[in-house]
Order: C-alpha cells, then structure tokens, then sequence
C-alpha cells in the first residue's frame, strides 16, 4: 500500500507530516529538490533549509557554478554522496568537499562562500549527488564569529550491521557521538539501508525527520519513495524497512529558541538584523573571498519569511 497524497490518514501513526518535493533545474541538466522549508513544515529542530543537489553527470567542460554570496545566523553543511565540490570562503578557506566528509561553516554575524567544480575535475566532468543543509543558531550564538571546520571522512563514526551502515554527521545517535562542533543539540546523519533491511529511529529527540535521497522504504505497510521527507510525531519510536537498497538522511534536535525569519541567504531571529545584512551586501561590506571576482547581486524583494 502507498502512501495517497490526497488521504493524509493513511499516513502512520507516528508521522506527523509528509513533505513531496519538486525537481527544479538549474540549468546544464543540475537539478535540485527543496525539502526544507516548505507549506507544511518550516523546521525540524534548527534544520531550516534543506536542498538535495542531483544526482547529476556533468558532461567535460562543465561544472557547477555557485559564486559568492553571503550568510548571517546559520551553519551550513554541504555533504556528498558521489563527485566534488570545490568551496571557498572569506575565512580564506579553500576546501574540496568530497563523500563521506563533513564541512561544517559557521556564518554567525557573516561570512561570504562560493561552492564551483575545480578546474581539473570540470575538465574531465563528473557525477555530483548529495545535500546540503542549513542550521539555524541560537539566538545567544547568532552574532558568533564566522568558521568553518574540515572533517575527513576517516575520523567520522560509523555505525554497520544486517544491511546498515550509518555515518554520523553531526550530534549523537546511537550510542554514539560525532566529533563535529554544533551549537545546538541535534543530529544529523547519513544511513544507506540494503534492501530487505530494518531500522529504528528512536525517539531521543523531540523534532525528528528522515530525508530518502535514493530508494523506497516502508512503515507499517506504506511505502515512501525518493525525494520525500518524512517528519515524525515526538515520543514516537519508528521503525522501517528498505523496499529497496535506499540512501536517506537523518536530522532533528530540539526546538528552536523562537521563530525564525529567513530572507534569501540570511536567517535571523530579528527582521531588523535581515535588513541589516542586506544593507551591508548591497554596500560590498561583507569581506571578499579570496580569489573570486563575481558575487550574486542581492534579490528583490519579497519580504521576509518568519518560521515557524
């Protein structure tokens, strides 16, 4: 039985919410769903943003093409599953991003990035296929310096057993910690599930969603496909099993500490500091990322948006 899109009763009993994203396209075949924030839900713990890039395969000679552009009031962690990205940022900072490895930038009060294919790599084109996520600060963190943190893949924990194998990207799951620094108590990881295999989510935080990347999974006798975002009902504990060999993400944490305003790259718990933030791209305040000349102008309005 699957899951109807227009009978939300059918969902299980611990789900509260379902989240069907749409492909968009970004040009050169680059494709993006957009799970987080959505008309159904705006955030799960501090996850206020959260993008799947791909699965894509650049033919030679092309690449992806991010340029500059600023963040306040959030971490953002850009994780592939398959290919590279080369990031660079106002830190100074310049960082191939590679599977399995977790890049963790702190904007705080502002830091600029641009995410491009490397020049090698563009020449001989390739797959890109992963996620990224932004984390919304607590209000007592969200003037912090700005930083980012390189994580190889090697140092990160792994979990495996009866066609399981989990890698913990941030906060604790499990039994078991990530070394990756937050600000805020969440967890974030990434479980590829064979087919036939099960898996408990426990109830060990009271916002909890998992993000299925690739394949299809079961729960109580619905199926969810690839490119859904399941939310669960707090205290619930769910358990599911692989239809298929599936990839998906784990992410939540605790409530935030109020809502959130976001205005294009910009989240803040005060829509005064937004404007702030735009002022000061608008009038090239921000520092440089060294070795960039462009940058993308600030948008047009609309306003900004409050979440939750």
């Amino acid at each position: 039985m699957s899951w109807d899109e227009t009978n939300e009763t059918r969902l299980p009993p611990g789900m509260e919410t379902l989240i069907v994203t749409r492909t968009r396209d970004l040009g050169d075949g680059f494709e993006v769903r957009r799970a987080l924030p959505s008309a159904q839900r705006r955030m799960v713990g501090p996850f206020i943003f959260l993008d799947q890039m791909g699965p894509t395969v650049f033919q030679a000679g092309h690449g992806l093409d991010v340029r500059p552009h600023p963040h306040i009031g959030l971490s953002t962690v850009t994780y592939l599953f398959d290919g590279e990205i080369l990031h660079r940022d106002s830190l100074g900072m310049v960082q191939p991003i590679r599977p399995g490895e977790v890049n963790w930038m702190t904007a705080g009060r502002g830091i600029v990035h641009s995410e491009r294919t490397a020049p090698e790599t563009r020449a001989a084109g390739g797959p890109v296929f992963g996620l990224q996520a932004w984390v919304a600060l607590p209000k007592k963190y969200e003037e912090t310096a700005p930083a980012f943190v390189h994580h190889a893949s090697a140092t990160m924990p792994f979990l495996e057993g009866e066609g399981v194998r989990m890698h913990l990207i941030a906060g604790a799951l499990y039994g078991k910690r990530s070394p990756v620094e937050t600000l805020s108590d969440l967890f974030y990881a990434d479980a590829a599930l064979e087919a036939g295999a099960g898996l408990v989510i426990p109830a060990d935080h009271e916002e909890r969603a998992l993000y299925l990347a690739q394949g299809t999974v079961e729960i109580d006798g619905i199926e969810f496909s690839a490119g859904q975002l399941l939310v669960f009902r707090p205290g619930s504990e769910i358990a599911l099993q692989a239809s298929e060999s599936s990839r998906m993400m784990l992410l939540g944490g605790e409530p935030m500490d109020g809502p959130r305003y976001i205005f294009w790259n910009f989240v803040s718990s005060s829509k005064e500091r937004l404007e702030e933030a735009k002022a000061d791209w608008k009038a090239g305040r921000f520092a440089r990322v060294p070795q960039e000349t462009e940058f993308i102008p600030l948008p047009e309005e609309p306003a900004p948006v409050r979440y939750p």
